[in-house]
């Protein structure tokens, strides 16, 4: 057993391109609306539609700020994977791993070969998903998973059962 961990932090790129963008529009809006149709400023604020664009803008910096503080995490050790934020963490043994697939999620049009990690325990009725996409660095995060998934069981595939999206 080796003391070695890796960290894989969850990425916050779509929740900056959205608080920018709204942002943007925001100022866009205001600044066509206010000098040049209206041709004075304080018109703008009787306009509906940009108590609309604030309420967009409000609403991604606050999920942005919110992901900030929750801090997600992915981290695998030698013996567990941990879904660590700031507030809890899930830790998952590797012996209680059922099986374990890594492939396409059915259904999401994407580029890359690997979208998604299934993982099935023994105890538990539902599979957990990792999305690669999610996290950064998801080429080692992919090249870590398939180091586990050499030692854990591979999913059954029934004879009667039809190959579903996330085999290929």
């Amino acid at each position: 057993m080796t003391g070695e961990e890796h960290t894989f932090k969850y990425k916050l790129d779509f929740y900056y391109v959205s608080a920018l963008i709204y942002l943007l529009t925001l100022i866009a809006y205001g600044g066509i609306r206010g000098n040049f149709v209206e041709a004075e400023f304080k018109y703008v604020l009787n306009d509906p539609l940009i108590y609309v664009i604030i309420f967009f803008v409000l609403m991604s910096i606050t999920a942005l700020v919110l992901n900030m503080a929750r801090n997600r995490r992915l981290i695998i050790t030698h013996d567990a994977i941990i879904f660590r934020h700031h507030w809890d963490e899930r830790r998952i043994a590797i012996q209680d791993i059922e099986w374990m697939h890594i492939g396409r999620e059915s259904g999401v049009q994407t580029g890359g070969r690997f979208q998604v990690i299934v993982i099935k325990l023994t105890d538990k009725r539902r599979a957990y998903r990792i999305r690669v996409g999610r996290y950064e660095r998801e080429k080692e995060l992919v090249h870590e998973m398939q180091a586990i998934a050499a030692r854990v069981p591979r999913r059954k595939r029934r004879m009667w059962q039809r190959p579903r999206m996330t085999d290929r």
